[in-house]
């Protein structure tokens, strides 16, 4: 297990670098806006420019900012969204926003999908698991700004439930702040729901007709007790992960659904940042972005052995 943990790091860490390394050579083939058309800025994007060896051959440039960003913490500043500013205390005060609308996602959608999945499989091959097997297809294949075009109109300017867009202001523990999310939130909760129904129905029936469920009955457990003591255990081996991966994945975001609902958190952050060519918010964002990823497929591997003892990663 050890083995199988170090050698994933190693290898996390390798694509890491080359999707940094790919990212940095494309943004430096980009044209740069020149220092003068900043005004009152000019001298100090200059000053930060010349500290990153702008001037300097791109190999040069490379390790200046592996020394400062890696290692030293220094994304450099913002050259057009907030010009001047530095771009790391912009992203760290852009992350509660996102933050507080995928944990309500996460908490909303969990419970819901496992109810839903656990509900078809017992009522399996009958008009409840049809009912719901179909609506999951369906939120799988719709795109979540479909649905969050659908929120936007129907409870926010016809029902008006809702605000149409997120409250401003760093309150994020108000009631007001947490009704203007709830459109956010539903968005981004209606994939999750499907996956995990879907997942958790594949996985429950096919434990509930495995031999051991037989042998659990004839020994005289009612098909509840069977259930819950015997199939829900090992059904939700392969579920957990799933779910573990969506809580590492919290800190990304949504690109799409923080735009449309005026989030103000870092998936925006990221869109903008392409929008206003401003590149040292797009390195650091992709960077964190790549990170997050590449951590939450090691989470999900690793848990499988500590969540079921017979699993054993790397062995042959």
């Amino acid at each position: 297990m050890f083995k199988y943990v170090l050698k994933r790091i190693v290898l996390m860490i390798f694509v890491f670098f080359v999707i940094l390394t790919m990212c940095f050579v494309l943004v430096k083939l980009l044209p740069q806006t020149e220092a003068q058309q900043f005004g009152k800025d000019a001298n100090l994007i200059q000053q930060r420019r010349e500290a990153l060896g702008y001037n300097k051959p791109i190999l040069v440039q490379y390790g200046i900012f592996l020394r400062r960003t890696l290692a030293g913490g220094d994304w450099g500043i913002s050259e057009t969204l907030y010009r001047g500013q530095e771009v790391w205390d912009v992203f760290v005060s852009k992350l509660p926003a996102t933050l507080m609308v995928n944990v309500y996602s996460m908490l909303f959608s969990v419970p819901l999908g496992l109810l839903f999945g656990i509900y078809a499989a017992l009522k399996k091959n009958k008009w409840q698991d049809h009912v719901i097997s179909t609506l999951v297809m369906l939120f799988i294949s719709v795109p979540s700004y479909v649905y969050a075009l659908l929120v936007q109109y129907i409870l926010c300017f016809k029902l008006k439930l809702f605000p149409l867009q997120m409250n401003s202001g760093t309150d994020y523990f108000s009631w007001s702040m947490f009704v203007s999310v709830v459109p956010a939130v539903l968005s981004l909760a209606f994939g999750t729901v499907a996956s995990l129904t879907r997942y958790t129905r594949a996985e429950l029936s096919e434990v509930l007709t495995s031999d051991f469920m037989l042998l659990a009955r004839t020994k005289g457990l009612t098909r509840g007790q069977a259930t819950v003591r015997h199939a829900l255990r090992n059904s939700m081996v392969p579920v957990f992960p799933i779910i573990l991966g969506e809580f590492v994945s919290i800190l990304s975001g949504s690109l799409i659904i923080e735009q449309i609902f005026g989030v103000p958190g870092v998936g925006q952050l990221y869109l903008n940042s392409i929008t206003a060519l401003d590149y040292n918010f797009y390195m650091l964002l992709t960077a964190f972005y790549t990170l997050i990823g590449l951590v939450s497929g090691i989470v999900v591997d690793i848990s499988y052995g500590f969540i079921d003892p017979r699993i054993r990663m790397g062995e042959r």
